[in-house]
């Protein structure tokens, strides 16, 4: 282990509990960063790890199962690892019943009903992006196809200009795998960036999201200038970086299997029910939770102000749960995964996030319907507070 990580072990963890990992850089990332938190379940159900400040790992579906849900014992105030400085995470990091006045104000623009009314323009939109490389019979998927989607999307759902997206882009990067610093400097051109269209949605309100929320009232007052930073950045960093990256993972899976993708193919109707199944097996998010009383979890002594993380990689992975995890599994019933939580912090934009993947099963795979990966430049997969693949190149032949 590295010397300068074991300062960060208290007293009250005993040393078979402590493991050499480093979230932001576990072994073998690059190749597959979902075997890499596999290998966890190698040893006990909770370990902790002296990097980034020192914090508990739960490793397994019951101890993630009970942390997501139990906010009295596991509080959401600081859900990155290691905790910076930055106003809180709106609603995020506020628990229940502060959390709820806040959700309630993002989650009518991310309900079925919602979403359901912008599929038309999503899937034109995804078949525009495929048919932009299709005929080229190559693609690196991660730049060209899911970034892209879900930028081009939110931008829409929030009236910003299109020609923001890289800025954006570069800025969700810092958010979601970056350092204390970099995560600090992400909120620094964040700040910039949207107070200017902070106070055009005042004078100049639309029917868009962000103008619902500057415009806004909690208990009968205007939205605290931190409070409404913070909800801002939850809405613009939450669904871009993690959308993309379960597109990448899904698509990297079905490069590398063929017979699952020729069923897909095949029968498009299983592709309604094999989204969770494909979300389940590649879980993205890998939040803490800072534990609120002393207390033993699992036969492990936590102390008050100790940070918990709950990878939701590490859910869908693990056989006690689900029988052969690491298998996609199109028959597999119930899909109840933990890739969007649970609980009162369950992710408002799952339904979106399911949208997105499912349309872009099926307007992919009536276009491209055999793909492979580049064997001369393999895939590149990163770890952090969010779970990416950073290169995925793809080729295939054209008819």
């Amino acid at each position: 282990m590295n010397a300068s990580a074991t300062w960060t072990v208290p007293e009250h963890v005993p040393s078979d509990r402590i493991v050499d990992f480093d979230f932001m850089n576990p072994p073998n990332v690059t190749a597959d960063v979902h075997l890499a938190w596999k290998a966890l379940h190698n040893g006990p159900d909770i370990v902790w790890s002296p990097y980034n400040g020192g914090h508990w790992i739960a490793t397994r579906a019951d101890d993630i199962e009970v942390i997501q849900k139990d906010h009295q014992r596991f509080s959401h105030a600081r859900v990155n690892i290691p905790p910076g400085q930055d106003p809180a995470l709106v609603p995020l990091e506020l628990d229940p019943p502060e959390h709820s006045a806040y959700r309630a104000l993002i989650t009518p623009a991310f309900l079925p009903q919602a979403i359901a009314a912008m599929e038309g323009d999503i899937r034109l939109l995804t078949v525009e992006l495929i048919e932009g490389f299709a005929g080229k019979g190559e693609c690196e998927f991660i730049v060209e196809f899911a970034k892209m989607l879900p930028i081009v999307i939110f931008l829409r759902l929030v009236d910003l200009p299109q020609e923001d997206r890289l800025q954006l882009l570069e800025m969700t990067e810092l958010a979601v795998r970056g350092t204390v610093e970099e995560r600090h400097r992400s909120q620094q051109m964040l700040a910039g960036y949207i107070g200017k269209w902070i106070e055009n949605r005042r004078h100049n309100p639309g029917t868009d999201l962000i103008s619902l929320i500057v415009n806004a009232k909690v208990d009968g007052e205007p939205i605290a200038p931190q409070r409404m930073f913070g909800l801002l950045v939850v809405v613009i960093f939450g669904g871009l970086d993690t959308v993309a990256a379960m597109m990448g993972f899904v698509c990297r899976y079905l490069a590398e299997h063929s017979a699952e993708r020729r069923r897909l193919v095949e029968q498009p109707e299983l592709i309604l029910t094999a989204v969770d199944e494909l979300i389940r097996r590649h879980g993205v998010t890998n939040t803490a939770r800072v534990v609120v009383e002393d207390m033993h979890l699992n036969g492990v002594y936590l102390k008050r102000g100790d940070s918990i993380q709950v990878p939701n990689a590490l859910f869908g992975l693990d056989e006690r749960r689900f029988s052969d995890p690491m298998a996609i599994d199109f028959e597999r019933k119930p899909v109840l995964h933990g890739a969007f939580g649970n609980g009162p912090h369950r992710c408002p934009g799952s339904f979106l996030a399911r949208m997105e993947i499912k349309v872009f099963l099926q307007e992919w795979l009536k276009r491209i319907p055999d793909f492979e990966l580049v064997a001369e430049d393999p895939p590149r997969c990163a770890s952090g507070m969010v779970n990416g693949l950073l290169h995925l190149p793809l080729r295939w032949k054209i008819a």
